[in-house]
């Protein structure tokens, strides 16, 4: 009996025991059902967080445009290729969504992305074994172009499929380069982010701010139906203008292709300014890269603002109205030329014709012949090397210029000592870039106001098209008189005109021309002093036109040309200059201010044949002297790389593209040629090696389709 009672009482407490717990799990269950929360936590709350996802509505960046209008970067779509491994999303699904033959599938994508079949298979087969239910094909499966991605649709894979993505594009290769710069993806967020130029200057302004989606979703990753979407759009990236001018800087990118052709110099550089404004028309330098393929990128530096130089003779352009406005010049007096010492502890100066000089010259005829030993006398003698130095800071030598692009490096003023002081007179020792001298002449030719360069034309709202901001030319000092810059204009003209002037290989036919030549010496790196021969030097000019009222200012430089017995220095750098400034005005539509007889450049006006049928355009176009290239079978003009009232000259290539384009011969087109009629056809263009156009991929008269790839090889011409 003692043993029964102990066991009834052991079973009544264990069935107490589980009536507690039962009410107590009860208990928690009605409670939780009730209030919905467990420890303070919201049950619906955290289910909705398991059951919501979040995906980015990313931002376009903005596009940047030439000061017309003309498209320079963009971001063009592309398709990264993945593929479903999972076969439980096929569940319920009357086709297969998963990939369900990797050998196969492997062996059809292979060929249109250029990838080993095997290792497609391997990367499939790798992905299923590790139970991931997707996998992607790395480079080779990114930046897919419109067409690949068709061809893969066409192949009705299971389970093979598309993200798009967007691919910075820039339109016209290797075209103000250093000015528009690049991008490239951010290695943790993949964003696209500036890298050099204007894409890094205003990385913020283009780039937008993304926006999100977020909704609920099943196992299987598809939206539910009665979804509660939070959305927030995105803020689209603002669209930037440039200064440039896309007519001048294709002009100047072919000709400094040529001269880099044939003389291979160690590097070039070329600036086109407004010079009643500030603003840059167009900029190269060489070597240069094409922001399409930055893996082959040579020269990150845009050496004409961030690479200060020794630059030469230009400098005393600066030096002479320094004399002149300070009241310490008389350009009739004479002086002993060849050489000039002012103490035996300090090395004599020599004029550049090995110190044997011109006689007894005026301080006028030092100017144009470029003399050295006038130049020292000038701040020696005359002004006084203090006075000088502070027309130095005047014309801001001693300070960056402001221009809106990144890594603008300032040259150094080296004026410590009497020998620095004398030499920095004639452009030797102290450094300046190409875009400090080209500030400070713009005093000469504006009767005194110093105007700051800058490249940024406008910023708009790539949405509604509103202008945000507008930049204007600013004037930034007046280091000269009105009185001091006139009397500069007729010395600088006759370093063009005058006898013995040293730049008369930069006359122009129809244009008088002022400026300066420069030529400096390049510091030996190896055992001090300068380099020698007659090679060594960074030949450079500094030139305006028209004399009476310029409006256009260039500098061009090039460092150790490759020449022949009979060539001078001045050859590569005037055939720029005579080249693009020539060009240019005409395009500016500037009256020649010089009686020559009509020229084979004169200009022509682009008539408007918009809409028309392609043989009334060709008619119209031949009654202006304009030779057309007719792009297609259609009827109809689809489109031109010229615009209505746009300034072209004959030997340029005019190219109408009918509604039915198919792919002409293009062999001897240049590359800028080349990337129009790209544009105009919407084919992606692949590129390669320099010159002028010897192999395409798309047969001539094969039919043309959007966004098919071209690939063109270019070769340079052989020069004797």
């Amino acid at each position: 009996m003692p043993k029964k009672r102990s066991m009834n009482k052991m079973v009544s407490f264990i069935m107490v025991l589980f009536l507690s717990i039962f009410l107590v799990i009860t208990g928690r269950f009605i409670y939780i059902q009730a209030s919905g929360e467990v420890d303070d936590v919201s049950l619906r709350d955290w289910a909705s967080e398991l059951r919501e996802t979040e995906m980015v509505l990313p931002a376009e960046r903005g596009k940047i445009y030439d000061e017309n209008g003309n498209l320079l970067a963009y971001n063009r779509p592309t398709y990264r290729l993945y593929a479903i491994i999972d076969p439980e999303i096929s569940t319920n699904s009357p086709t297969p969504l998963h990939v369900v033959d990797p050998k196969g599938t492997a062996e059809k994508l292979a060929p249109i992305i250029d990838m080993d079949p095997k290792e497609i298979e391997s990367i499939i087969r790798e992905g299923q074994k590790n139970e991931r239910f997707q996998v992607e094909f790395g480079k080779k499966g990114k930046n897919l172009s419109k067409q690949q991605m068709e061809e893969i649709k066409a192949l009705n894979l299971p389970g093979i499929n598309f993200m798009e993505d967007s691919l910075r594009y820039y339109a016209n290769g290797m075209f103000a380069s250093h000015i528009i710069g690049f991008t490239r993806p951010d290695e943790e967020t993949d964003e696209l982010r500036g890298v050099i130029g204007i894409e890094n200057k205003y990385d913020k302004i283009l780039k937008g701010e993304d926006g999100y989606i977020k909704y609920e979703r099943d196992y299987y990753n598809h939206k539910l139906l009665k979804s509660n979407d939070i959305i927030k759009p995105p803020k689209n990236g603002d669209d930037i203008y440039l200064t440039i001018n896309q007519k001048i800087q294709i002009l100047l990118e072919d000709v400094m292709s040529e001269v880099d052709e044939k003389y291979n110099p160690e590097r070039m550089s070329a600036i086109v300014m407004n010079a009643k404004t500030g603003e840059i028309l167009a900029l190269s330098n060489r070597p240069s890269f094409n922001p399409n393929r930055i893996m082959e990128l040579e020269n990150w530096y845009n050496d004409a603002i961030s690479t200060p130089v020794e630059p030469g003779s230009t400098v005393k352009m600066f030096t002479w109205a320094a004399a002149i406005d300070s009241g310490n010049y008389n350009g009739n007096e004479l002086f002993p030329s060849g050489k000039y010492q002012v103490n035996p502890q300090i090395e004599p100066i020599h004029d550049h014709n090995e110190g044997k000089g011109w006689g007894r010259i005026t301080y006028d005829e030092g100017f144009r012949r470029s003399s050295n030993v006038a130049a020292s006398r000038l701040v020696w003698e005359k002004m006084g090397t203090e006075t000088f130095y502070e027309y130095l800071q005047r014309f801001h030598f001693d300070q960056p210029t402001g221009i809106d692009l990144p890594n603008e490096t300032p040259g150094q003023i080296l004026y410590n000592w009497p020998s620095e002081k004398l030499r920095t007179a004639f452009g030797q020792g102290s450094t300046v870039t190409p875009i400090q001298q080209m500030k400070a002449a713009t005093a000469i030719v504006n009767e005194g106001k110093m105007l700051k360069p800058f490249v940024v034309k406008k910023i708009v709202d790539s949405d509604t098209g509103e202008t945000i901001k507008e930049y204007k030319p600013e004037v930034v000092g007046e280091p000269i008189k009105k009185e001091t810059a006139e009397k500069m204009i007729e010395l600088l003209h006759d370093v063009i005109e005058g006898e013995g002037g040293t730049g008369k290989k930069f006359r122009l036919e129809h244009y008088s021309v002022i400026g300066k030549t420069g030529t400096a010496q390049i510091p030996n790196e190896q055992g001090g002093g300068y380099m020698r021969g007659r090679e060594n030097y960074i030949f450079s000019f500094l030139g305006m036109a028209p004399k009476e009222d310029p409006q256009i200012m260039i500098h061009v430089s090039v460092k150790q040309p490759k020449l022949k017995p009979t060539e001078t220095g001045s050859d590569p750098v005037s055939y720029i200059f005579r080249n693009v400034m020539e060009n240019s005005l005409r395009y500016m539509e500037i009256e020649p201010d010089q009686e020559t007889e009509k020229s084979s450049v004169d200009a022509i006006t682009f008539p408007n044949i918009e809409g028309k049928r392609v043989t009334e355009a060709k008619k119209i176009l031949e009654k202006e002297g304009i030779k057309p290239i007719i792009v297609g079978n259609g009827q109809k003009v689809a489109g031109t790389n010229k615009k209505p009232d746009e300034i072209i000259f004959p030997n340029e290539k005019v190219v109408l593209v009918t509604d039915k384009p198919v792919m002409p011969n293009i062999k001897n087109w240049s590359k800028a040629d080349v990337y129009q009629l790209a544009s105009l056809l919407g084919v992606e263009l692949i590129e390669s090696g320099n010159g002028y156009a010897v192999k395409q991929s798309i047969k001539e008269g094969e039919p043309i389709k959007k966004d098919a790839i071209l690939k063109v090889t270019f070769k340079a011409p052989k020069t004797e």
